[in-house]
């Protein structure tokens, strides 16, 4: 998924569909969102970005997302699949948001924008480097506007010798090292199954912006926030980015195995696949007794971690052999009451079901007049008990609020 493609610029106005304060401090009463009162100017697209400004903006921030006339953000137009005509893509990262169409090279609409970004506190984007500078919203002129603004850039590859080379999310798993540890040894290459890369970065963005705002809290200095796609995914890979940086070992692809944990994969049992993940001996011991395996307890090649890493084909094969003899269920209720991580493989409908059955509430319903009906959404994870996230506006229609935006800035 592209997060620093080309440099063309967004653009448009539109209507107003309901009215407020941007960046007002009275939104911080009882019952706003922990950031409420902040407001971010959004010049991204795609993934990483828009990912991030939707936590923030679930968590009370005001997001005006600027997007470029007549096409807006590239994700209106990834399908299928559609809901009632509108791309599920854009609807799953867009919601709390304003959009803005505005033609970035119009004298014009640019200086909605520079008034926009003198009024933020937060301005995020991910256009090719340099981009921002050629348009007069580089970092070093925003701040002349806005000396405390948090100004956060998403790369793909830093701003130095990578500024050129294209940020997608598919390319980095490829050059960063993901896809040499996904999938099996003699299987090739995998990429993961949605763009984590983008995820993480996105992450990542969030965390820099909410330390660059509490440093400018203390001080009323605002800085730059930079954050590439590669370093992202080289820190996620935590343990296999340690093993080589710490011993010089180059992991690679074990499947669904673990380098470093016997038992830790996928076990077929007997009417689908399912997983074990004994991190430990005492796991292991307990594993076994379920399985009525004491064989296996008493074998010194697997009363260790590091035995049964070395051991671990004929582990994997006499567990096979076993687990192969009753439902996935049966199994993994009889495990997890003795304490052993275990599931079954999960489509995404039941992953859903799941969440809601332990009452996680993993789905929300927004309101949407414009629609006219409700619109489903993955709810924002983060739990705050004072200041919950909270869901007020559907995912943008292009340049919906474009009147109230400028409005707001006396435009």
């Amino acid at each position: 998924m592209e997060v620093t493609g080309d440099d063309r610029a967004c653009g448009g106005a539109g209507d107003v569909t309901d009215s407020g304060g941007i960046g007002d401090s009275s939104d911080a009463g009882a019952g706003a969102g922990a950031l409420a009162g902040l407001l971010v100017a959004d010049f991204t697209r795609v993934l990483a970005g828009p990912y991030a400004t939707m936590l923030l903006a679930d968590l009370g921030a005001e997001v005006v997302k600027v997007e470029r006339p007549g096409r807006g953000d590239d994700t209106r137009s990834w399908g299928p699949p559609y809901a009632d005509g509108e791309a599920t893509y854009f609807l799953g990262l867009n919601r709390n948001k304003r959009s803005i169409a505005l033609d970035l090279r119009d004298p014009g609409d640019l200086e909605v924008a520079r008034a926009l970004v003198a009024r933020a506190d937060v301005l995020i984007e991910n256009f090719r480097p340099g981009t921002m500078e050629r348009l007069g919203l580089g970092h070093a002129q925003a701040a002349e506007l806005n000396p405390g603004l948090v100004y956060c850039s998403i790369t793909g590859f830093g701003t130095g010798k990578g500024a050129d080379l294209p940020g997608y999310d598919l390319v980095v798993q490829a050059v960063g090292g993901l896809m040499s540890v996904t999938g099996e040894p003699e299987g090739g290459p995998v990429k993961t199954g949605v763009a984590l890369v983008d995820v993480i970065t996105g992450l990542h963005a969030v965390a820099g912006l909410l330390a660059g705002l509490r440093y400018r809290d203390r001080t009323g200095q605002g800085q730059r926030v930079e954050v590439s796609l590669l370093t992202s995914l080289l820190s996620a890979l935590t343990s296999q980015a340690s093993a080589y940086v710490t011993s010089g070992v180059v992991p690679r692809a074990l499947g669904n195995r673990h380098p470093s944990i016997v038992p830790y994969e996928v076990f077929e049992a007997a009417d689908r696949p399912m997983v074990i993940a004994a991190g430990n001996d005492r796991q292991f011991r307990a594993l076994c007794a379920v399985l009525e395996r004491d064989d296996l307890a008493r074998d010194p090649r697997f009363a260790t971690n590091s035995g049964r890493v070395a051991a671990r084909e004929p582990l994997a094969a006499a567990l096979s052999q076993t687990l192969a003899r009753r439902p996935a269920d049966s199994w993994c209720a009889a495990l997890t009451s003795a304490g052993v991580p275990c599931g079954p493989i999960n489509d995404l409908a039941a992953a859903c079901d799941l969440g809601a059955s332990l009452g996680l509430e993993p789905i929300v319903q927004l309101d949407d007049p414009r629609r006219g009906e409700r619109v489903p959404q993955v709810a924002n994870p983060i739990r705050l008990g004072a200041t919950p996230a909270r869901y007020r506006l559907a995912p943008p229609g292009l340049g919906e609020h474009g009147v109230w935006v400028r409005e707001i800035l006396g435009r």
